[in-house]
């Protein structure tokens, strides 16, 4: 116990190395606040019974860091970003200018590339939003929307999205670790308690 105590004393005496773990925590905890903030127009018993009958719900809902459960602005947590990460690393393999993109022109190419990932993750979270919100309608948790009502769900749920993707882009440049692993590892803990 003496080595971990010596550790966190050589961790949090480093001023640059304890404002960004403050900084980590900060926005883990904006994160988290975010997960609490519904969507208008839920019946909130109707969902409960829901997840309480869905195992894959409950999967899927651990993985949004708990936002899915509460159908919160951030219902889709940071899952449009990944995919679109994972569609555009699997592109390379089939589209020789990505692999080129990606590999072989340095930083720009990556930091381009990257940029690439979070334009694929608009369409994403609107098909991904408006899936969620059509399945809930389906299981009348959410009653019938109009279009201009159904749009704004659409756009608070990717703006969620998007938030969520720019706090983990935060956390990666100027704190400690992937950010966006940690905003999934903070949800995932939080689901426990």
């Amino acid at each position: 116990m003496s080595k971990i105590g010596e550790k966190l004393k050589l961790i949090f005496g480093d001023v640059s190395l304890r404002k960004r773990i403050f900084f980590v925590l900060g926005i883990l905890a904006v994160s988290r606040l975010f997960a609490i903030i519904p969507i208008p127009g839920i019946d909130a018993s109707r969902l409960q019974s829901l997840f309480s009958g869905s195992e894959f719900l409950n999967l899927l809902n651990i993985f949004s860091g708990g936002g899915l459960s509460n159908l919160s602005i951030v219902m889709l947590g940071v899952g449009p970003y990944i995919t679109g990460s994972i569609i555009m690393q699997l592109m390379t393999v089939m589209v020789p200018k990505l692999k080129a993109l990606y590999h072989e022109e340095g930083e720009a190419g990556r930091r381009r590339f990257a940029q690439y990932s979070r334009i694929l993750t608009v369409p994403l979270a609107i098909i991904q939003g408006y899936a969620f919100i059509k399945l809930l309608q389906g299981q009348s948790i959410l009653p019938s929307l109009s279009l201009n009502v159904l749009l704004i769900d659409i756009l608070v749920i990717v703006a969620g999205s998007i938030l969520l993707m720019w706090l983990g882009e935060l956390i990666t440049e100027f704190g400690v670790g992937n950010g966006v692993s940690l905003i999934i590892f903070a949800g995932i803990v939080s689901v426990w308690p």
